[in-house]
C-alpha cells in the first residue's frame, strides 16, 4: 500500500542507501524462498524456526536502517519547512517506532 504524505522532501530520506537497501531486500527474499523450500521439503520444525529468525531480524534491521533515514533526512526537512505540522511529523515517527518495538 502507498500512501503519500504533504510536504514530503524531492527524494525519499535512504536515496543515498537505497542499493544496499534493495540488496538487503533481495536476501530477504531469498531467505523466504528457501523457509518455503524448507517446509514444502518437510525440514525439522527447528530449523524452519531458525531460518525464520534470521530473516525477522535482516527485515528488522532494514526497517531500522529506514527508520533512521527517515530521521536524518525526512524530519530534517520537516523542521526547516515553516509549512509542515512538526507536531504531526514527530507523531508518525513515533507511531512507526512504536509498531516497530511492538513487532
Amino acid at each position: 500500500m502507498t500512501t503519500t504524505h504533504d510536504h514530503q522532501p524531492a527524494v525519499p530520506g535512504y536515496i543515498d542507501n537505497k542499493d544496499a537497501q534493495l540488496k538487503r531486500l533481495r536476501r530477504i527474499e531469498g531467505q523466504v524462498r528457501g523457509l518455503q523450500r524448507m517446509v514444502e521439503s518437510d525440514t525439522y520444525c527447528i530449523d524452519i524456526l531458525t531460518q525464520v529468525s534470521a530473516a525477522t531480524k535482516a527485515l528488522e534491521a532494514v526497517a531500522l536502517g529506514l527508520l533512521d533515514d527517515h530521521l536524518k533526512h525526512c524530519m530534517v526537512h520537516a523542521a526547516h519547512d515553516p509549512s509542515v505540522d512538526l507536531d504531526a511529523k514527530v507523531g508518525e515517527a513515533s507511531a512507526a517506532i512504536a509498531r516497530l518495538v511492538r513487532s
